[in-house]
């Protein structure tokens, strides 16, 4: 007999959301107040592929239409333990904001010079390559 749990939590599906020239980065409401940096991103529903997941979220979160690009790479996040998957996405349309105050706190477009201030323990390696890629620095 096979045992399998059912109690995994779901996967975190992150959206690296690039226009002109700088990636979106939100500050989300963490326990007893403290802020944080990050991209937009929240649990993958059932049926749902990363790539859904991260342009469904970067809806709810910050008022964006976005569109997938390719799925940049998976981890476990050595922070938080969770399960996550990071997509590269473009803004077909919309203008960010903070759509989910709930869950948010600020949204901020970040240039390549400022990503250490915004996220001072590094990112993950296919995020910064990409972003180093595809953003002017």
């Amino acid at each position: 007999m096979t045992t399998e749990t059912t109690t995994e939590k779901p996967g975190i599906s992150a959206a690296i959301i690039v226009q002109d020239g700088r990636v979106l980065m939100v500050r989300r409401r963490i326990s007893e107040g403290e802020l944080m940096w990050q991209f937009p991103a929240g649990g993958i529903e059932p049926g749902e592929v990363a790539e859904e997941a991260a342009v469904r979220e970067a809806g709810e979160e910050t008022g964006l239409t976005v569109k997938a690009l390719r799925l940049l790479g998976e981890r476990v996040h050595p922070k938080t333990g969770r399960a996550m998957s990071y997509t590269a996405c473009e803004v077909v349309d919309g203008e960010a904001r903070v759509a989910d105050d709930e869950e948010l706190d600020a949204v901020a477009w970040v240039s390549h010079s400022e990503i250490a201030e915004y996220v001072p323990y590094g990112l993950f390696g296919p995020v910064q390559e990409w972003l180093d890629e595809v953003l002017p620095h």
